[in-house]
């Protein structure tokens, strides 16, 4: 047994008091300190996606003009395919105790990581805010209604201001507090919602019919097609949108964890959100049938619908759903974003970057919302963001397996220790191939997004009507990227003894790695140990 697995062991024994900050950011985890599990971070997913957010997601088949069927189809192919792609990111944190977007230094460059990295701040400031929204309007909205709160700027403006505060200081005290707060959040949330069900079923009408019929008979009505696709991608989109993530909480995960444990959790955990998405979808019909004014395509209204529709005795699990779901996702959220900006600019460490992104998206909550009234255009910026993301994620794990899961842990954090060269320094800290891919791919699907009455792109038409952006994006990454790997082979010392998978190499030299004032960093020096736990990291990923 190599040592990286003895070291597992007491780690699970001294987890540590969930009190204490986090010091850990973004370089490598020692074994010794990982004591996460799969169930952690099957917990950790599912907690940060069971809310009001993603149960407003699950309203878009009706506005898209599904029926109860239709809409429960679209929801379920969109989450399982999503769900599928989104699994084996989970891989990269246990593998290099880091996050993603330092993993990707491996295939974009030590430079070129800076993609994933704003990828994943952008997106998880979008959610952080419309999670704070959502669950702000809801808390508040539930209030007016149990003890008659006036539903003023004021109001909204201390429930914000209270999510915000909270869900900082959880992302302050770091992994393990976030983790306890997601473990009461699955199982309350969870219960809630089904509570939810029961009070909504003497309303809800499974045979709900839409503009196409209630079956598939609609497949022969003039836009049924694009409304079906479009409803799948829309759910579809809440998984990858934590492609980026992942990493931030599986990376406490112990090297010797089997990875289809690891990719096991991330797909469970987003399977299980299709209790908050059929809530949606359920309510949604409800709401269409009682209250169609809150379901206008062009303003949909999801909570105040929501409370319209609502029993009185369901207002306060109402309150606690939007509670509980707020902090959950929030802290999820922002959890990466003080990882993601620490990791751009190593000068702060986690809980500077995280105190210091924190405070500024709590500005733009209160700006965004009260001065300029950008709750709709957010929820298109994540889509766009989200399109980007996917051909990141399909460079991501072609480059995993190209590399039979081995990474070189040093040449990893380069960029972090402000030093130069190593196996991934390819072009001054670019690779071409891997960047080459992610730019064309994205932005092809930019042109190719059809979002209706909010955002469209040059070429959204092209497929009559029908978004094809993200599997337009995901399949163009994977050709694209596997195409240029064979035309410029990578140099052979970035794959492991055993040489890559499904692509050809050359023997090339690379560079060593020099510090600020152009040493050479010896392999025996401070960095020892790190290179160690690579060694042995890489026996347990399959190097021979």
């Amino acid at each position: 047994m190599s040592e990286a697995q003895h070291a597992v062991a007491p780690a699970r024994r001294n987890r540590g008091k969930v009190t204490e900050v986090e010091t850990y950011g973004i370089e490598r985890i020692p074994e010794r300190d990982r004591n996460a599990s799969p169930f952690d971070l099957f917990r950790v997913s599912f907690g940060g996606a069971n809310t009001f957010a993603t149960a407003f997601l699950g309203a878009f088949p009706i506005l898209f003009g599904l029926s109860f069927w239709q809409g429960l189809a679209a929801t379920v192919m969109g989450l399982v395919v999503g769900a599928l792609l989104l699994a084996p990111m989970a891989v990269f944190g246990p593998t290099n105790g880091t996050n993603n977007a330092v993993s990707s230094s491996a295939h974009l460059g030590v430079h070129g990581r800076v993609v994933g990295s704003f990828l994943s701040l952008l997106t998880a400031t979008a959610f952080f805010s419309i999670s704070v929204w959502s669950s702000g309007d809801a808390l508040v909205g539930g209030l007016n209604r149990l003890v008659g709160l006036p539903q003023d700027m004021g109001s909204f403006a201390v429930a914000y201001g209270v999510f915000g505060v909270l869900v900082l200081a959880v992302c302050v005290y770091g992994f393990k507090f976030m983790l306890l707060v997601n473990k009461i959040a699955v199982t309350a949330a969870t219960l809630l919602f089904v509570v939810g069900f029961v009070a909504f079923a003497g309303d809800l009408n499974l045979n709900f019919e839409g503009a196409f019929g209630i079956g598939f008979d609609g497949l022969g009505v003039a836009g049924f097609i694009p409304a079906f696709i479009g409803a799948a991608l829309i759910v579809m989109s809440n998984p990858i949108s934590f492609g980026a993530f992942l990493g931030d909480w599986a990376r406490y995960i112990p090297t010797s964890t089997p990875k289809r444990r690891v990719m096991g959790a991330a797909l469970l955990a987003q399977l299980a959100t299709l209790v908050p998405f059929v809530f949606g979808l359920a309510t949604a019909s409800i709401i269409a049938a009682k209250a169609p004014e809150f379901m206008d395509p062009a303003a949909p209204n999801y909570v105040g619908g929501l409370l319209a529709v609502s029993p009185a005795w369901y207002f306060v699990p109402l309150c606690a759903i939007a509670l509980i779901g707020g902090m959950s996702t929030g802290a999820t959220s922002l959890y990466g974003t003080g990882l993601d900006f620490s990791s751009v600019f190593p000068r702060f460490n986690r809980v500077q970057a995280t105190l210091f992104i924190g405070v500024l998206a709590i500005v733009f909550i209160f700006v965004g919302r009260f001065a300029f009234n950008l709750v709709q255009s957010i929820s298109t910026f994540a889509t766009l963001i989200v399109t980007c993301t996917a051909p990141w994620m399909a460079v991501m794990i072609i480059g995993f397996i190209t590399r039979r899961g081995w990474y070189d842990a040093d040449a990893l954090q380069v960029f972090n220790r402000r030093q130069t060269g190593g196996r991934y320094w390819f072009n001054h800290g670019w690779n071409f191939r891997g960047m080459g891919a992610w730019l064309a791919s994205a932005a092809t699907g930019l042109s190719l997004v059809n979002i209706p009455g909010q955002f469209q792109g040059p070429l959204g038409n092209l497929a009559g009507g029908v978004d094809i952006s993200m599997p337009a994006s995901l399949v163009l990454a994977a050709v694209l990227y596997l195409g240029m790997l064979w035309i410029f082979p990578e140099p052979r010392e970035v794959f492991p003894a055993a040489g890559p998978r499904w692509i050809p190499s050359k023997n090339t030299s690379v560079p060593p790695i020099l510090d600020a004032a152009g040493n050479i960093v010896p392999a025996d020096g401070s960095d020892t140990a790190t290179r160690h736990h690579s060694e042995c990291d890489a026996e347990l990923v399959g190097r021979p």
